[in-house]
């Protein structure tokens, strides 16, 4: 069973829709149980950092979701919610990776939206199949610095992570879902860990 994980963002249909594609079908979900027996999460997000939390913590979905041993995706602020901290709101994140949020600078334009590439650095699993050349969908403001758990770095004004994993914790900046048939890959890499 396939969860995506509700916690009122947007983009939840956008996943379904791509998930369907691929001939999955999945579970849209805030409840524990259902969470706990899901055999793959995919954490989906437009929406804002703070909200999004206190969403998880009224639930005591936060406690839950790092507790998870099978496969995680976190795709856009899936990624960020992911991190330990977002200045969005000054907001305390789940800390699964050990890394900070910050919105791009001033000056850049925001938000980051477009088809743009990114450079893979560890032939991660996600990112099978995929090459430097191939431009993936983004849309935010706010972004990961590359770190210890960086897998794929974009550069947008500055380099950040495109992409991060730990343990059995994925998570894209780009929207999977809406980069065609890359982003499809990417989806069904997931699918087949």
């Amino acid at each position: 069973m396939i969860v995506i994980l509700k916690y009122n963002s947007g983009n939840v249909m956008s996943v379904r829709v791509a998930l369907q594609r691929l001939g999955y079908t999945s579970v849209i979900s805030d409840d524990p149980d259902i969470i706990s027996k899901a055999d793959r999460i995919i954490i989906p997000g437009v929406g804002e950092a703070r909200s999004a939390m206190n969403y998880l913590r009224e639930r005591n979905l936060d406690s839950l979701i790092v507790s998870l041993k099978q496969p995680v995706l976190g795709i856009c602020l899936g990624l960020q919610l992911l991190c330990s901290y977002s200045e969005e709101g000054d907001t305390r994140c789940l800390g699964v990776f050990d890394a900070s949020v910050s919105r791009f600078p001033e000056g850049a334009m925001v938000p980051h939206m477009g088809w743009n590439d990114f450079v893979s650095l560890n032939g991660d699993p996600l990112l099978r199949g995929v090459v430097v050349t191939d431009d993936v969908y983004y849309v935010h403001s706010y972004y990961a610095g590359v770190n210890q758990f960086t897998t794929a770095v974009c550069d947008y004004c500055l380099p950040f992570s495109a992409a991060m994993r730990k343990d059995n914790f994925f998570a894209t900046q780009f929207h999977p879902e809406k980069s065609a048939g890359k982003g499809e890959l990417i989806l069904k890499n997931f699918l087949e860990l």
